[in-house]
């Protein structure tokens, strides 16, 4: 682990790529493949593998105390500590002191590591963690603590490390994509690269890909500019999902790659009976007859519940708008162009004998309803529906698409390029996306305040930020603070996360971990040295808890000054 802990440390000191690539290539080359693999994964900055669904469940609040026994510090040196470096890994290093005797092996890290997953409540992980940082060395800590946050901050991501296994062991770099893409596992993906079967590699299923991304649009003109031949959908209030379909079992997952199929029991009966293997991309959404998706908040009461009642597969049934496909019939579909993969979903989906099914009098293909008996009450409460594909020639045909989507009661269009492949986790032109409303931004939160008047006690003032990507290490930058928009019930939830999250107590202002997006809403922007983004939002206000994102699909500074210079009619001058 030391040998890894110094890698990092040299990686850390440069900002070049190819010396980055070159660093961790020649670590590779000097461990062992079992080493070399694990160490992929920490270098990628995870404790396990990424098909897996083991998690540490070690929050900032049991790490800082665990270094605060360990440092013997009190809490106004640790927090300058932090406020130094703005990183609990880095506090561990300079906190903790060296004894003769420390020192752990990478295996060694990993074998406690799953220890530490396996143990079930705080006191006993607590315990782990504390003999693991106190038989390290202090800059190994350093490092096992920002495996275990998840941020090694060093300004490598998984891309490099997949260029540093090609470079290491001959191979060439789309076949350690491919080859790590289809299995989720970097380290199982170095091991090939080692015995040269990469090309072995085939689809690990119920591990979710990355999804394709939009990019938002002002205008219809705008909308089709970019490509010549558009395939244009409603862009649905819901919640993107992929689905996995294999041997009779269906899965679906989340933009942030976490299982949601407790949350909608009624949907894999649906897709049970497709004829061979597949990985849908689509949308949950709430659903009422004729063919209208309801409010993402009428949704939102069935997101994160071990189980769903009787009741509430009644009143909120769900449909799942399919859009596109990505494995099929032993193949994975992303390079082919989307118009082809249109017509495998088409064929995949009439295989299934799904009926028609439309919105709004739209007619939709492949809809199909699964009936679930309750005692004598028999209720319609799943649907699996093609989404419904248009092709406007011109602006005004967008706009009358546009007008009737949000007639529907949906938040826009979605306009796609029919010859673009499937980006995985990217966004581009390819795919974009038409919404008319007050400017929204997604932010992820990094201090709370207790509130005043009836909301003291809880934690409903959050500062949030954005990202800083013009250099290798992306920061978040400030950029607003906002009250409302929450609900009660919300806050009280939001609180007793912040508190298990805390990083640094100043009595009414909490700094917490940066995992909590929000949309939030604004009149508009102007420029100021209040915040360290060297903007302020007007009037900001939460729009919605966004849990289907992770902190780094926030948006970044560019988007920022896109609205600042669109709004303002003019662009900055550096």
């Amino acid at each position: 682990m030391r040998k890894l802990a110094k890698t990092c440390e040299a990686i850390a000191a440069t900002t070049k790529k190819l010396q980055k690539t070159a660093i961790v290539a020649s670590y590779f080359k000097s461990r062992n493949v079992d080493e070399a693999a694990v160490s992929a994964e920490f270098l990628s900055g995870r404790a396990f593998p990424a098909w897996e669904e083991t998690t540490l469940q070690v929050g900032g609040s049991l790490l800082w105390r665990v270094v605060a026994e360990l440092s013997g510090k009190d809490e106004a040196a640790l927090a300058a500590a932090y406020r130094k470096h703005g990183d609990l890994g880095a506090v561990a290093g300079e906190v903790l002191d060296e004894r003769s005797g420390q020192g752990l092996g990478v295996l060694e890290v990993s074998r406690i590591f799953r220890q530490i997953a396996a143990a079930r409540g705080p006191a006993a992980k607590s315990a782990l963690v504390r003999d693991l940082l106190a038989r390290a060395t202090p800059l190994e800590a350093k490092y096992i603590v920002k495996i275990i946050t998840g941020d090694l901050r060093i300004g490598l991501k998984e891309s490099l490390v997949e260029e540093a296994i090609a470079k290491a062991y001959g191979a060439t770099l789309g076949e350690v994509q491919r080859a790590n893409m289809l299995l989720g596992d970097i380290g199982e993906t170095l091991r090939l690269a080692v015995a040269g079967k990469l090309v072995e590699a085939k689809m690990r299923m119920f591990h979710p890909l990355g999804f394709m991304l939009a990019s938002p649009i002002e205008s219809a003109e705008e909308g089709l500019s970019y490509f010549a031949d558009a395939a244009v959908e409603d862009k649905y209030d819901g919640i993107r999902a992929q689905a996995h379909i294999s041997a009779g079992e269906v899965r679906f997952f989340s933009r942030t790659r976490d299982e949601i199929t407790e949350s909608f029991p009624e949907l894999p009966d649906a897709l049970a009976g497709l004829p061979e293997d597949a990985i849908l991309d689509g949308e949950i959404v709430a659903w009422e007859d004729p063919g209208r998706a309801r409010p993402f908040s009428v949704l939102q009461q069935r997101l994160g519940r071990r189980k769903v009642s009787e009741k509430m597969l009644r009143e909120i049934p769900v449909a799942y708008l399919v859009f596109d496909v990505l494995y099929a019939g032993g193949e994975l579909l992303i390079d082919r162009p989307l118009r082809e993969r249109g017509r495998i979903l088409d064929e995949l989906l009439e295989k299934k004998n799904l009926h028609h099914r439309g919105h709004g009098g739209i007619q939709g293909k492949a809809g199909s309803q699964v009936k679930l008996a309750f005692g004598e009450e028999e209720s319609s409460v799943a649907s699996v529906i093609r989404a419904p594909v248009f092709r406007p020639s011109s602006a005004e045909e967008l706009e009358e698409l546009f007008a009737a989507a949000q007639a529907r009661g949906n938040e826009g269009l979605m306009i796609k390029d029919l010859n673009s492949s499937y980006t995985l986790g990217k966004r581009g032109k390819a795919w974009l996306k038409m919404k008319r409303e007050l400017a929204t931004l997604d932010v992820v939160v990094t201090a709370v305040e207790y509130g005043h008047g009836k909301r003291v006690g809880v934690l409903s003032d959050y500062t949030f930020g954005v990202w800083d990507t013009t250099t290798d290490n992306p920061r978040l930058v400030n950029i607003g603070k906002a009250y409302s928009g929450l609900t009660d019930a919300e806050i009280a939830e939001m609180t007793r996360w912040f508190l298990e999250h805390t990083i640094e107590d100043q009595g009414l202002r909490r700094t917490v971990e940066p995992k909590i997006v929000l949309e939030v809403a604004f009149n508009n922007m102007m420029q100021s040295d209040r915040h360290d983004s060297g903007y302020a939002l007007r009037f900001p206000r939460i729009v919605r808890l966004r849990p289907d994102k992770t902190a780094e699909e926030a948006d970044t500074m560019e988007r920022v000054r896109e609205i600042y210079e669109k709004q303002s009619g003019h662009s900055e001058r550096s």
